[in-house]
Order: structure tokens, then sequence, then C-alpha cells
């Protein structure tokens, strides 16, 4: 069961960081402070690779969990952050648990507000036909932080015109 913790009112900073990876590629990338309590034993969430987009979270359990062929799970990461204003965070499935073993997360993307103060947690499903187990410290699904605007909406009597018009769900073809 994902856990409440008690926060005190935070701040966070963007400040501009240059990078220089191992392909050679320079740029001025955005790196975000991010406060974090770690209440797990395992290391924070990190960039596998210089331009990864997603940081693996890993499962804080006391004992494995075993997932049932189309059963779902919540799996706790033991970690508790705050995200600053105008940012998410999505909990992403990780490609190799879903090829190799249906396992997914259930409400793909799921989304961690800036204002959520509570512990990340996972809600996972497995689609295959075999029981899965989950060990403590396993990747469980990655975590991708994306900036995010804020709509005010705008009543009106009818749309702009598109060619597309009205056609989804397969209108260009299968």
């Amino acid at each position: 069961m994902c856990r409440k913790l008690e926060l005190h009112k935070v701040s966070t900073t963007i400040k501009p960081l240059h990078h220089y990876d191992k392909t050679g590629l320079n740029g001025t990338h955005n790196k975000m402070e991010v406060k974090i309590i770690n209440r797990s034993h395992h290391q924070l969430p990190a960039y596998a690779t210089p331009l990864s987009a997603g940081m693996d979270l890993r499962a804080n359990i006391d004992e494995p969990i075993v997932v049932q062929p189309l059963k779902r799970v919540l799996v706790p990461t033991g970690l508790f952050m705050a995200l600053p204003e105008g940012y998410e965070a999505q909990v992403r499935p990780r490609s190799g648990l879903a090829l190799k073993h249906g396992l997914t997360v259930l409400n793909s993307p799921g989304t961690i507000d800036a204002d959520y103060r509570g512990e990340v947690c996972v809600i996972l499903a497995n689609l295959s036909d075999q029981p899965f187990t989950i060990n403590d410290g396993e990747r469980v699904a990655q975590m991708v932080v994306a900036r995010h605007e804020r709509v005010e909406w705008q009543v009106v009597d009818e749309l702009d015109d598109t060619e597309r018009g009205a056609g989804g769900f397969g209108h260009s073809g299968v």
C-alpha cells in the first residue's frame, strides 16, 4: 500500500545545465532540481543513458509480489517528491517487461501532479497468461518529468473546419 508523508512547503528551481555526452553532442539542457525523499533502500531514479527521457522506478517491497494473469497490483517505490508548478511526472511501462512478460502500467501514462506529496506507486497489470513475480529493487516502470500547460476554455458555437473533420478511430486506414 502506498504511504502518506507529512511534508512542509518546498520550492524548486530550474537552472540551465551545459551538457556534453559521449556521442559528442553539445547542447544546453534544462536541469530541474526536485526535492525528493527516498524511504526505499534503493538508488534514486536515474537516466540510463545521456539521451534517455525516462528514469527507472524500482519496487520497494518487503516480500515478492506475484502478479497473476489479467490481474493488477499496486507497487510502492518508497519515493516522495515535490515537482515544481507547471510540471508532472508520467509513469510509463518499461518496454522489456511489456514485450517479454506482458507487464504494463495500467493507467498509462500515470500522472503524478505537482501538488501530490504521497508515495509514488505504480499500478501494474499482467496481460500475459503466466504469473509474473516482482522482487524488491526490480525496475518496474519508468518516469518522465514533463512540462504541461493549463487550459482556459473558450466556449464557442462552432469549430474551424479541417480536412480531417470529425474522422477518427482508423479514418485514414488501418
